[in-house]
């Protein structure tokens, strides 16, 4: 179901763009290359939150894995066209066992780490396979800042009894067994059994690579001082301000045409929470991209996006994309009023979502959640099989008199945290708090924090109920599932979790999601990932708001930047055309 939209009118604030000094000017001149490609430009865009962490291990949230992807790389690496597939990254070639349980990998060679002090004279040094395999064993190594060895976990062999000997910060008397150096280029990975998305995991932040000599003297400044091989290093970070990307000079890649890569000179991004002052600023030219608009604004920019009255091309370009990404909110399973399911379907119930994705978003959205936790954007995989919760009063009264709540009554009341993401999703929030009234007698009360508390709250339980988006970091149902497998919960349920957030528990959906990871091809996968997700909102663990479609501009001189639904973003083969001036005259 596609939403129409509905015409508002502009309004905004300028704020300063940052821009080169005098004398570095020249490096962000336009220089045309081979091919029609062109070196040189700083492209500048905002994001409205600011990063969590940049540390591989450490990130989990969309605003991190955006520039730290430009920064470090792994074996494999997203195809930004093809979403639904990995392309090699740092291994050149590999090979895969009859029965897919065992991997070797050829690196590339001749990769270097940026120049850092970390190394002996500042000079980056090659990266070969014992970086792998050092990268690999901190990825099973219990430690405060790792919540990526889900990774590897019950997956790649010997990773568990890795992890079990780290416990307390012990230096393991065993090798991680499934993974092994053969030589500087060559690395083997076996596996405990097939596994649909071992790949995949290859390619997300938590298995990028970086060397020894960084972890040594930063430990926890890893946070922002990062050490990669990717095509942009880190120049400056002014916290809560800015981080400026400059071009890796040493980079290994070249285009088909024996061009250098990357072409940009540089990378802006700044960290603006207001979307009108954004939009202004996009309009003005002062940011090159803008992703996700003030809902107030879409009709009026979609009308700028339309081709001219004269047939020439409209200033920027409209990128719209059904996206691998669901809202919604998330209750807590552990603790609290939402153990009870009764409560937890009644408030499922209670929302009109129609309502919030027509008037609150003005239909910035796919389609309303009325189905399960995934959204409906991969192949084979039927979304509309599974019953989810759609606005129902009746049923919504029925399950609060049954959780002991008539009419609302001794309902006790519970916090909504959320960040804000310019005004939408406190909008989204006002109307949830309004309905819950309005329609179940319960009071729930807002809190508005920027990201990195609410990602402080989700990994530490200490929330009723939050606003979250799930957006894939890899293009499979798994990437929503998994989010949900018990297995990864810690022992004791009061210290961090991740991903599961809600501290979901149900062996059912644990067995039907392990035989889907073990499937040898996506039909049986994709036929057991429903069998677990039909499971799954029979016990309503979230409440499903929205399917999202992302909006994103581009201004009209740059090019080779396509979408995709994962919002993922590689700048290697971006570049900026020369801008005719108004004043340029022909003759």
């Amino acid at each position: 179901m596609k939403h129409f939209l509905k015409i508002f009118v502009i309004s905004g604030l300028l704020f300063s763009a940052c821009t080169p000094s005098a004398p570095e000017e020249n490096i962000y001149e336009l220089k045309e290359m081979k091919g029609g490609r062109f070196y040189g430009g700083m492209f500048k865009l905002n994001e409205s939150e600011y990063i969590k962490s940049l540390n591989p291990l450490s990130i989990i949230d969309v605003y991190s894995y955006r520039v730290a992807s430009q920064v470090y790389e792994g074996l494999f690496k997203f195809n930004q066209v093809d979403i639904t597939h990995v392309e090699t990254g740092l291994v050149e070639s590999y090979m895969v066992s009859d029965d897919q349980t065992k991997y070797t990998f050829h690196l590339r060679q001749g990769v270097f780490f940026h120049d850092d002090e970390c190394f002996e004279g500042g000079k980056g040094r090659e990266f070969t396979s014992a970086d792998v395999l050092y990268c690999f064993k901190r990825l099973c190594t219990q430690d405060k800042n790792n919540l990526s060895f889900n990774l590897f976990s019950g997956i790649v062999k010997g990773a568990d009894e890795y992890y079990k000997a780290t416990k307390g910060g012990n230096t393991p008397n065993i090798d991680l067994e499934g993974v092994k150096a053969l030589d500087d280029y060559t690395v083997e990975i076996e596996l405990l059994k097939a596994n649909s998305v071992f790949l995949f995991n290859l390619a997300r932040p938590g298995a990028f690579i970086y060397p020894q000599e960084a972890v040594e003297k930063y430990g926890d400044e890893m946070r922002i001082k990062c050490v990669g091989t990717g095509p942009f290093n880190i120049d400056m970070i002014d916290e809560d301000i800015s981080i400026l990307l400059k071009r890796n000079e040493n980079y290994y890649k070249t285009d088909e045409f024996g061009n250098k890569l990357p072409y940009l000179s540089a990378i802006n991004v700044r960290f603006l929470k207001d979307k009108k002052i954004e939009l202004m600023e996009f309009k003005k030219g002062n940011l090159d991209m803008m992703y996700r608009l003030p809902t107030d604004h879409i009709i009026e920019i979609l009308d700028d996006a339309a081709t001219n009255e004269d047939g020439t091309a409209p200033q920027f370009e409209l990128q719209r994309e059904a996206e691998m990404s669901t809202q919604y909110l998330a209750f807590n399973n552990f603790k609290g009023i939402f153990t009870d399911i009764n409560v937890r379907k009644a408030l499922s119930f209670a929302i009109d979502r129609e309502k919030i994705l027509d008037y609150v978003l003005n239909g910035e959205g796919y389609d309303i959640g009325k189905y399960g936790f995934t959204p409906p954007s991969f192949r084979n995989y039927d979304i509309t099989q599974i019953q989810g919760y759609n606005f129902n009063l009746d049923s919504a009264r029925l399950y609060l008199k049954k959780a002991g709540y008539p009419e609302g009554k001794g309902f006790p009341e519970v916090t909504l945290d959320l960040n804000a993401e310019g005004e939408r999703y406190t909008n989204v929030a006002t109307e949830v708090q309004k309905q819950l009234k309005d329609h179940l007698n319960i009071n729930i009360n807002i809190n508005v924090a920027p990201i990195s508390q609410i990602t402080e709250k989700s990994l530490s339980g200490s929330f009723d109920l939050l606003r979250l988006a799930w957006v894939a970091d890899y293009p499979s149902p798994e990437n929503f599932l998994w989010f949900f497998y018990s297995k990864n919960l810690p022992e004791n349920l009061e210290d961090k979790s991740y991903p599961n957030f809600t501290r979901y528990n149900n062996p059912e959906f644990d067995k039907y999601y392990e035989k889907a990871l073990n499937s040898l091809n996506e039909t049986e996968a994709n036929k057991n990932f429903m069998i677990a997700e039909k499971l799954l909102m029979k016990d309503a663990p979230v409440l499903m708001l929205w399917y999202d479609e992302g909006y994103r501009l581009l201004q009209s001189y740059v090019k080779n930047f396509p979408n995709n639904p994962m919002q993922y973003r590689d700048f290697t083969q971006v570049y900026m055309v020369p801008v005719k001036k108004e004043t340029d005259q022909e003759g």
